[in-house]
C-alpha cells in the first residue's frame, strides 16, 4: 500500500513538473493554458494558434524527450546495480555511453545528417557491449561479473581515447564545438520525429526489465541462491545486459552523454520504496523522468545561453550522491 502511494505521488510529480516545464520559456504559457491546449488536441478540436505552435512543435517534444531520457537512464542504472549487486555502478559500467558517443562524434566529423548521427550513436553503444561481452568470455569462459566490469572499463577507456582523437582531427571552427556540446549532453535539437523514433526502442528495452523484474530481484541474493530457486543466471544476466544497453544507447543517441542520472536516481528511489527490484524499477522510472524534465528546464531557462545537461547533472548529482554516500555508507561501501 505504501509503495502504491509513493508511485502515485511520483506520477503526480512527473505530470506537474511536465506541465510547468511546458509553459516555461521566452513565450510564457500558464499551466492551465497548457492543460487546456493538450485537452483540445486530444479531443481533436485544437485550432492553430501561438500557444499550440509553441507547445506542440517545440516545448512538448523536448519535455517528452527529457522524460524519456531520464526514465531510460534511471531504469538502466537500477538494472545494472541489481545485476552486479553493486550500488556504485551505472549505465557507463560497460562503456555503453562512451561507445554511443564515439559513434555520434564520427557522424559529426563526417558531416552526416542528424538521423545518421543518431543511428551511428545507437550502433556504437551496441557494438561496445558486444565487444565487452566477447572479450570477457574469451578471458573467462564462465562470464564472471568482475571480468565483465573490467572489460567494460577497458573498452570504455579505448572509446574515450578514440573520441579525443576525433576531436583533434575535427575542424576547430565548425565540427569541434558541435562535438564538444553534444558530448556534454543537450536536448536543444530534439524534434517530435526523434522522440517518436526513440520511444519504440526504449519500450522494447524496458519490456524485459519489467517482465523479469521479480527474477532480477532474486539475483540480489547471489548466484548460488538464484540457481537453487530455478533461475538460469547466465541467460537472465545476458537478457538484462542487452535490454539495459539497448535502452541506454537509444537515448544517448538523441541526448548526448549525460552522467549521474543512472547512478543517483536509483539510490533516491531506493530510499522511497526500498531495495526490492520489482518496486524499485517503476519508482526509478518515474523519478528519473521527473528529475530529467526539471534539469532540462533549468538548463534552458536559468541563463541567457543554454547550459549543457551533463554539467547540471554533475553539479546536482555530485553533492547529492556524497550525501547519499554519507547517509548509507555502511550499505554502499564494503
Amino acid at each position: 500500500m505504501r509503495t502504491a502511494t509513493v508511485l502515485l505521488l511520483l506520477a503526480t510529480l512527473l505530470l506537474t513538473v511536465s506541465v510547468i516545464a511546458s509553459g516555461i520559456g521566452p513565450y510564457r504559457i500558464p499551466p492551465l493554458a497548457v492543460l487546456s491546449a493538450v485537452l483540445r488536441r486530444v479531443a481533436g478540436s485544437s485550432e492553430p494558434g501561438p500557444i499550440d505552435i509553441v507547445l506542440f512543435n517545440i516545448r512538448l517534444p523536448r519535455v517528452l524527450a527529457a522524460a524519456l531520457v531520464g526514465a531510460a537512464l534511471a531504469a538502466a542504472g537500477a538494472a545494472y546495480q541489481g545485476l552486479f549487486r553493486n550500488p556504485l555502478v551505472s549505465p557507463d559500467i560497460l562503456g555503453v555511453s562512451t561507445g554511443a558517443g564515439l559513434g555520434a562524434v564520427i557522424g559529426i566529423l563526417l558531416g552526416l545528417p542528424i538521423i545518421m548521427i543518431q543511428t551511428l550513436g545507437f550502433g556504437g553503444g551496441l557494438l561496445t557491449v558486444v565487444i565487452v561481452a566477447a572479450l570477457a568470455r574469451s578471458l573467462h569462459g564462465s562470464g564472471d561479473v568482475l571480468v565483465l566490469v573490467l572489460a567494460g572499463i577497458v573498452v570504455g577507456a579505448l572509446a574515450g581515447a578514440a573520441i579525443s582523437l576525433v576531436k583533434v582531427l575535427a575542424d576547430p571552427y565548425d565540427q569541434l564545438p558541435a562535438i564538444t556540446f553534444w558530448l556534454l549532453g543537450s536536448l536543444a535539437g530534439v524534434k517530435a520525429n526523434d522522440v517518436a523514433a526513440t520511444v519504440p526502442v526504449v519500450l522494447l528495452g524496458l519490456a524485459p526489465l519489467i517482465l523479469l523484474r521479480w527474477r532480477i530481484g532474486i539475483l540480489s541474493l547471489g548466484e548460488d541462491e538464484a540457481c537453487a530457486l530455478g533461475i538460469e543466471v547466465g541467460r537472465l544476466r545476458a537478457t538484462v545486459i542487452v535490454a539495459a544497453t539497448l535502452v541506454t544507447a537509444s537515448v544517448v543517441a538523441i541526448s548526448g552523454v549525460i552522467g549521474w542520472v543512472g547512478l543517483m536516481v536509483p539510490h533516491m528511489a531506493r530510499l522511497l520504496v526500498g531495495p526490492r527490484f520489482d518496486r524499485l524499477l517503476p519508482a526509478a522510472i518515474l523519478l528519473g523522468a521527473a528529475f530529467m524534465v526539471s534539469v532540462d528546464t533549468l538548463a534552458r531557462s536559468t541563463a541567457r545561453i543554454e547550459i549543457p545537461l551533463g554539467v547540471l547533472t554533475a553539479v546536482i548529482g555530485g553533492p547529492a550522491f556524497v550525501w547519499l554516500l554519507a547517509r548509507n555508507r555502511r550499505k554502499l561501501l564494503p
